[in-house]
């Protein structure tokens, strides 16, 4: 699927089959991550997989009570590390989140960022030292429903041409 195809066609999923994501559509999923650009190539960013049952129902229940979650066949955590790059961190962070989201895409498997969380409590489950920031919980499984696209606001709305405010012309 060609790259403008992933995106116009990507939803947030919040519904998942009880289905894994085998190993090697799961490492490309990784590999988008891990390929992600941030600034000054410090890479600020770590994940945490969980594929445990329990363990996945405990964070959706942290996550504002997200039950969803704990249908998806991973959730991956992902966090920043402040030490490594102070300012652009979670920006970094949220890039490689979003390369995970396309190329899971790619692949027929849905996805939904999620930032509603008690980090604390998240953090506490995982095992994430506390000088860490979490950024974002992604789960990431087998879609079961296809989410209609969400209106979007019209190009002249949002791009400005030389000056904010000069809606850009585009045919």
């Amino acid at each position: 699927m060609d790259i403008f195809e992933v995106i116009r066609t990507r939803r947030s999923v919040r519904k998942y089959k009880p289905e894994p994501i085998p190993q090697e559509k799961m490492k490309m999923i990784l590999e988008a991550a891990q390929l992600a650009p941030s600034a000054g190539n410090r890479q600020p960013w770590r994940f945490v997989m969980v594929h445990n049952a329990d363990k996945k129902k405990e964070i959706a229940k942290v996550a504002k009570n997200q039950t969803f979650l704990a249908d998806a066949a991973v959730i991956i955590a992902a966090v920043g590390d402040p030490e490594i790059s102070e300012r652009w961190h979670d920006k970094d962070v949220m890039i490689a989140v979003e390369h995970m989201v396309l190329a899971a895409s790619s692949l027929g498997y849905g996805s939904c960022w999620i930032g509603a969380f008690d980090e604390n409590e998240v953090k506490k489950l995982l095992k994430i030292p506390k000088k860490l920031k979490l950024v974002a919980l992604l789960p990431v499984g087998v879609p079961n429903e296809t989410p209609q696209p969400r209106p979007r606001k019209e190009m002249p709305e949002i791009f400005f041409e030389e000056e904010y405010g000069k809606p850009l012309k585009v045919n």
